[in-house]
């Protein structure tokens, strides 16, 4: 809009005074405020500061690192990116970013920010090699070392700018940092074309800016940006600027400051003669930002920026943080204006009427839920500077902090596996690989770093088969040590497992003929295991009409299938109606189609959606045609396993609630463990007995899958955080050991052929599994995480490989009621 009206401003004032939600056009009618106008906006912003913050304003004591000054950007207003010829060398080495910080320590600075350009190796060949002869690909990955050195020698907490990172480079570098920052400056495009302040720059280009601070979001990093006022925004568009933050922070609530920052020209740039932002304009800026982002925002204005007299009424329109000051380093990127003293500060702010507090460079309602946005090893750094008040303790001179990767927390040995009897008999694993060839029990230390012989490992293992052998049930410590089994004692493991099977179920082996309908693959919860989901906006996003689904269903029946198996990404926009539209959409056209669907986050999903219970949302679903659900969504029932693999997902007491509601309404589920990531075989035995205590009680389960982490494609992996999923011997373990945990309790293990492998699977089979899962048609959610065993399988080949093993093979529907003839020739 032009500048606005009276009419307009004055209604703006008013439904911001009255705190109404402010649309677009109201908005952009503050920032126009000026003379009393802005006055009165200024008063309410002070009034949302209050409210969240008192009359306690914070800073962050710091040392400024510009760890490069080299970018391959080129911004209009910038002159702290320079060219090589103007540097003395392309980085900062660590011993001068650790002196640096050693410095500040002593002047008792807690953080030390890493300012730095963007991927400068892309753009010069000094950058690449200068990385490079240290050991270095990437000017990311040399920020993380630094970072380390930093914490490890000084104990300064270090915070990072280093720009545009994707997913799996912010995932590395939350490991070495306390927050992370990138201002996103600008939310127009129009700043990015031909004569704009941002033209020759793609790291500007707010779509990306956008996406790496959601990405930060998903991983839940404390994190700062904010807008730069005056660099040719138009107030509508620095209205959609505050907007575009908003919405990322109420989706993610990670956003833990926003900076409002008014353009300074500098000579030597081509903005030197770029106006700039006049002071009224300015503070209608933060003003509006404290308006749109709440009480409980901090909102941030660089103090070296503004003249005393203006840092008065910068408090007065709603700032509650001076940000990072220094006492030792200058302004990099404005080095033309120095830093006011820590004791002018409190003097300004004692102006009016407020105390200036320090703070850390991670501020307290994030450092208080380390569990979510703290790395592990980033704890001990953070918690010896935090106060009791959630502020840096006052006076505080940080010390050196031990730091070191995440240790591989063990490394199971392998071995080729021969069966010694049965219908398996021969049958080898040299189709899947060949892992060595041990027959000693030579692992000498139990899963808490105790000294284990081999004798007393053996002696436990006969102890625990001998028990499983009679039905009686075995303890904990006998099923950790059963998971230690090689050799001999994983043949024995193996027997006894199948015996099991043998008394439970008969020689049968089931499938059921069934279709996989994945309805949409858009998904922002965020796990860091997911190769699947995608964002709307990315190229392979796809989400199916209803006309689709069905389509797809009734082809399915037409092949003889008995089963769809219904599963999607928490999509961030379809309502939780969908998930009953997709009901009906089947059941109209293939009345006769089990529905198998909606995990137990897609549950919560639908009903938080809805407003509705889960009892209220499953109830629906069920009067729409819903048969059984799937127990997947489990991963490992651990929620500091979870943390690590999901962040955003459902809690494992949250599943089990949902679970239990489906069961107690009379609709059955799978139950499910995906393992060989992050997690451990304590892990595996509480995760089965979790599963066996809800069975005792509901009797629901049908089945239980043991779901091998694929890891080709997975972001933790690719983050160097998570192993590459479980060895063949380990599969055969979890699946004999899930028959003898669950012995009497759920009758059914089922091998996931698309994860293993046929021959895998027939292994397995002879080892306590009865059920080979399902034909499929289309699965794509692990050929996404990069499982190689094909999307179908046909009923001839289910029957080829189980009568390969000696046993018969047979058609189940999903609850494991044996198909009828006439229905089962269809499948032919």
């Amino acid at each position: 809009m032009p500048q606005a009206t009276p009419q307009q401003l004055r209604r703006a004032v008013v439904r911001a005074g009255s705190g109404k939600a402010l649309s677009l056009d109201e908005t952009e009618a503050l920032l126009w405020a000026r003379g009393d106008d802005l006055v009165r906006v200024m008063e309410v912003a002070a009034g949302l500061r209050d409210l969240g913050h008192g009359r306690t304003v914070t800073y962050s004591r710091k040392v400024f690192v510009p760890l490069t000054m080299l970018c391959r950007d080129h911004c209009h207003y910038c002159t702290f990116a320079k060219p090589p010829a103007k540097l003395d060398r392309p980085f900062l080495t660590p011993e001068d970013v650790v002196a640096i910080a050693e410095a500040g320590r002593k002047m008792g600075c807690k953080e030390a920010l890493f300012t730095l350009g963007d991927r400068p190796e892309e753009r010069y060949d000094v950058a690449r090699e200068w990385l490079s002869h240290r050991g270095y690909a990437s000017t990311l990955e040399y920020v993380r070392a630094v970072a380390i050195r930093v914490i490890e020698e000084t104990g300064l907490l270090p915070h990072l700018n280093p720009g545009v990172m994707s997913y799996e480079e912010l995932a590395r570098l939350k490991h070495a940092s306390a927050s992370m920052g990138m201002m996103l400056e600008t939310s127009s495009d129009r700043l990015s074309q031909r004569g704009g302040p941002h033209f020759g720059s793609p790291d500007k280009v707010p779509a990306i800016r956008l996406r790496t601070i959601e990405d930060a979001g998903r991983l839940a990093i404390p994190f700062t940006t904010g807008i730069l006022v005056g660099i040719g925004e138009t107030p509508r568009e620095r209205a959609e600027s505050l907007f575009a933050i908003r919405d990322l922070h109420r989706r993610y609530r990670h956003i833990q400051e926003v900076i409002v920052q008014n353009f300074r020209a500098k000579p030597g740039t081509a903005m030197r003669r770029a106006p700039e932002p006049e002071d009224e304009e300015f503070l209608a800026a933060v003003a509006v930002a404290r308006v749109v982002l709440g009480p409980n925002m901090s909102v941030q204005a660089p103090p070296n920026l503004s003249d005393p007299d203006q840092r008065l009424r910068l408090l007065d329109a709603g700032i509650n943080d001076w940000g990072g000051v220094s006492p030792l380093t200058p302004d990099h990127v404005n080095p033309e204006k120095p830093w006011p003293t820590i004791d002018a500060l409190a003097a300004t702010t004692a102006e009016r009427g407020a105390v200036l507090r320090e703070r850390l460079t991670i501020y307290g309602r994030f450092a208080t839920k380390p569990d979510l946005y703290l790395a592990s090893k980033m704890r001990a750094p953070v918690m010896a500077l935090l106060g009791g008040d959630a502020l840096a303790v006052q006076g505080q001179v940080p010390e050196p902090i031990p730091w070191q990767d995440p240790d591989v927390r063990w490394k199971p040995r392998t071995i080729e596996l021969t069966f010694a009897k049965g219908p398996g008999a021969g049958l080898r694993e040299d189709a899947m690989a060949v892992y060595g060839d041990f027959d000693a029990l030579d692992v000498t230390r139990d899963w808490a770093g105790r000294d284990v012989h081999p004798e007393r490992l053996e002696a436990d293992i006969k102890v625990a088969l001998s028990r499983a052998a009679e039905h009686r049930p075995i303890t904990d410590e006998d099923a950790l040590a059963l998971f230690r089994a090689e050799g001999r004692a994983l043949d024995a493991l193996c027997r006894v497992a199948d015996d099991l099977r043998s008394e439970a179920v008969g020689d049968e082996v089931t499938y059921v003929i069934n279709r996989n309908i994945n309805f949409t693959n858009v998904c922002y919860v965020g796990c860091r295991f997911c190769a699947f989901a995608q964002r709307e906006v990315d190229a392979e996003s796809y989400t199916l009409t209803l006309d689709e689904v069905a389509s797809r269903a009734e082809e399915a029946w037409g092949w003889g299938a008995s089963e769809v198996c219904m599963q999607g990404g928490i999509h961030p926009d379809l309502p939780g109606t969908f998930y009953f539209d997709l009901l009906d959409a089947i059941r109209v056209r293939t009345p006769g189609m089990h529905i198998h669907a909606f995990s137990p986050m897609e549950v919560l999903n639908g009903s938080t959606k809805l407003g509705i219970s889960f009892r209220e949302f499953l109830q629906e679903c069920r009067a729409h045609g819903l048969g059984t659900i799937p127990g997947t969504a489990a991963e490992i029932l651990d929620d500091d396993v979870r943390w690590l693999l999901t962040k955003g997902k459902l809690p494992a007491d949250t599943w089990e609630e949902i679970v239990r509601t489906a069961h107690d309404l009379g609709i059955r589920s799978s139950s499910t463990i995906m393992f060989g990531h992050v997690d451990a075989p304590p892990h595996w035995v509480a995760h089965i007995r979790r599963i066996g205590r809800i069975q005792q009680d509901t009797g629901g389960f049908t089945e239980f899958v043991p779901l091998p982490f694929v890891h080709q494609n997975a972001p933790i992996y690719l983050a160097g955080k998570a192993r590459p999923g479980a060895t063949f011997e380990e599969n055969l373990r979890m699946h004999a050991i899930a028959r003898i945990l669950l012995d009497g309790q759920v009758p059914n293990i089922q091998v996931s052929w698309v994860k293993l492998g046929v021959e895998a699977c027939q292994a397995i089979l002879c080892g306590g599994a009865n059920d080979f899962g399902g034909t499929l048609m289309e699965e794509t959610i692990s050929r996404m995480a990069g499982a190689e065993w094909g999307i179908r399988m046909t009923p001839d080949q289910f029957d080829e490989a189980i009568t390969a093993i000696g046993r018969v093979p047979s058609v189940r529907t999903t609850t494991y009621d044996r198909v009828d003839d006439a229905r089962n020739s269809q499948s032919a």
